[in-house]
């Protein structure tokens, strides 16, 4: 399988999923669509080098089938799969 580096600027991971682990200031987690308060305005995590970081956020390892080659894949890449996993 081949890797990728996450992409400056994407925050695609920040946004598109659903996040159901406490975050700072989001003690309930959040929806999917709903862009994370830690991401800022280059589309950064402000918490990515932050102990309060969730486990869900630091274990994400970006691949091409679920950041496909551009921000706007990423983002429906990753919605699909937020709905194919949705109860």
């Amino acid at each position: 399988m081949t890797r990728v580096d996450c992409r400056l600027g994407c925050g695609a991971c920040c946004i598109a999923p659903s996040i159901t682990s406490p975050l700072p200031g989001m003690p309930k987690g959040k929806p999917a669509g709903v862009r994370c308060l830690h991401l800022d305005d280059r589309f950064a995590c402000a918490l990515f080098d932050d102990p309060r970081r969730p486990a869900v956020c630091s274990g994400f390892k970006p691949e091409p089938m679920v950041c496909g080659s551009n921000r706007d894949q990423a983002l429906a890449l990753i919605q699909r799969l937020e709905l194919g996993c949705a109860p």
